[in-house]
């Protein structure tokens, strides 16, 4: 009985530990483009401030007090997140790359400072994978309640 569940059980955990260890997607041509973040892929595991589709759409961060202090509180509430890490920083913009806890995916997390409309527009998504299961828009929701202090 006992040779029986490790003949069942050994190749599921050698895949489990294999998984977590498999390279995550390359990092993408991101970035700002004429005052704009990427846009989101086609597949439903991305959220963007700037996205006109129903699916990808959040709202912007609002900012409060200067854009330098904005931005100061937004990379924190960023960094808060568990497996962030500031991959790129300018005056007005920031981007992050998130691991997930358990599956050890890579997704990336972008703020952009905009001037014109006084906000932080921000993108998340996964760089592999179809769907997300709503990681990114629960992501985004987190930094927002960060921001707002609850």
């Amino acid at each position: 009985m006992k040779r029986r569940s490790w003949l069942v059980l050994g190749p599921i955990f050698l895949v489990f530990v294999l998984w977590r260890w498999m390279p995550r997607g390359e990092a993408p041509d991101l970035g700002v483009n004429e005052g704009r973040l990427a846009p989101c892929p086609a597949s439903p595991n991305a959220v963007s401030s700037q996205s006109e589709s129903p699916e990808h759409r959040i709202d912007p961060l609002p900012v409060h007090g200067t854009p330098t202090e904005a931005l100061k509180r937004c990379r924190a509430a960023c960094l808060a997140e568990s497996g962030a890490r500031l991959v790129s920083e300018t005056d007005a913009y920031l981007r992050f790359e998130v691991v997930t806890r358990w599956w050890r995916f890579i997704d990336d997390l972008e703020c952009l400072y905009d001037p014109a409309s006084n906000v932080l527009h921000v993108r998340s998504a996964s760089r592999i994978g179809h769907s997300d299961l709503g990681t990114n828009r629960r992501r985004i929701e987190r930094i927002r309640r960060r921001l707002s202090g609850e």
